[in-house]
């Protein structure tokens, strides 16, 4: 099969004849008609990223058929249109008992822990649990672009943060997590607050239904959004992943207000200092959200059909596997506008 390869962190990825991935007895193999380039798949092109290995196959937001499965798999037999959360759990952990399997303690992150989806195949380990049928009308673009950024910033606003109609949000980092943010937020009825650096991406966010935007080279963010939203959001969101961001997101909450924290943290952001004395002050809650488990795709999918969301409008550029390497080049700068896209 075709992928891109990347040799060594920073090298550019190379599109090469490489063996079919393979394939478990509780594995599926899915033909990849789509996958997006995510700022997750450059932090392991750099090395970011202690369980990748080089050579490496990045990508993990991906949707398509599935091409094979192992003897093990009952709910699935080739052919059938699917995607598959980031973190894929084993289903049989006393964490998965609990319905959370993207924290397994055996998780598996295709593009991460093993070979992703800037190939033609990829593998999808225990598929009966982390497969998801995809619904007619949503095609493997859409469904590609609901991938990492879209669904966990879903989970986290929904199940995490349990945002209400009515409440204010303020959302800090217009790329695909961000936009995505705005977009649910508004569609659940709250008065979103949307920042960030670029007029594009805010003009975008208007667009999705954002009730004020920040050019926070322009403002103080914090002032500006605590006068916006009157004395303080009840949610704020680091979609941008910074100490700053996350610092000022606590900072811009209400009392009892809730930070949800979406954007890696990693290499020297790693280990962050946080307001913890507003935090306790207040009674602030900071709230974590990784990934989502495959059964709640469903609930997902129903309810972007119900809000009519325009999917389509995150997506940026589409492109084939050797634009792999500007594609990451490009998240190094954020300038990507929209999910950028590549379909094998």
């Amino acid at each position: 099969m075709r992928a891109a390869v990347v040799a060594a962190p920073h090298a550019r990825p190379v599109v090469q004849d490489v063996a079919e991935p393979s394939l478990p007895p509780h594995g599926a193999l899915v033909r990849v008609r789509a996958t997006g380039v995510c700022r997750s798949d450059w932090h392991a092109w750099v090395g970011h990223d202690v369980s990748v290995g080089f050579p490496h196959v990045p990508g993990h937001e991906f949707s398509g058929l599935v091409e094979a499965v192992g003897p093990e798999v009952l709910r699935f037999t080739g052919g059938e249109r699917v995607t598959a959360p980031f973190c894929c759990g084993c289903g049989r952990c006393a964490v998965c008992a609990t319905g959370h399997q993207q924290l397994c303690e055996r998780e598996y992150q295709p593009g991460f822990d093993g070979w992703g989806s800037f190939a033609e195949l990829v593998m999808v380990p225990w598929a009966d649990v982390n497969l998801a049928r995809l619904p007619e009308g949503l095609t493997f673009v859409e469904a590609a672009s609901l991938g990492c950024r879209f669904m966990t910033a879903w989970r986290g606003l929904v199940d995490q943060a349990g945002l209400r109609a009515g409440e204010r949000v303020l959302v800090i980092g217009c790329g695909g997590v961000g936009l995505s943010c705005v977009m649910i937020a508004a569609a659940l009825g709250a008065h979103v607050i949307a920042a960030d650096i670029e007029p594009a991406r805010l003009a975008l966010a208007l667009r999705f239904g954002a009730a004020a935007v920040l050019d926070v080279r322009e403002h103080d963010l914090v002032e500006q959004a605590r006068e916006l939203s009157g004395g303080g959001v009840d949610v704020s969101v680091d979609a941008f992943g910074s100490a700053a961001a996350c610092a000022q997101g606590i900072r811009a909450l209400r009392r009892r207000g809730r930070h949800l924290q979406l954007g890696l943290l990693l290499g020297a952001e790693a280990d962050p200092r946080l307001p913890m004395h507003d935090v306790i002050r207040r009674e602030l809650r900071v709230i974590g959200s990784h990934g989502m488990p495959a059964h709640r795709y469903p609930t997902l999918f129903t309810f972007v059909r119900d809000a009519a969301l325009p999917l389509g409008e995150l997506v940026g550029e589409r492109a084939g596997l050797e634009a792999a390497g500007d594609a990451l080049a490009a998240m190094a700068e954020f300038t990507p506008l929209g999910v950028t896209v590549l379909e094998p």
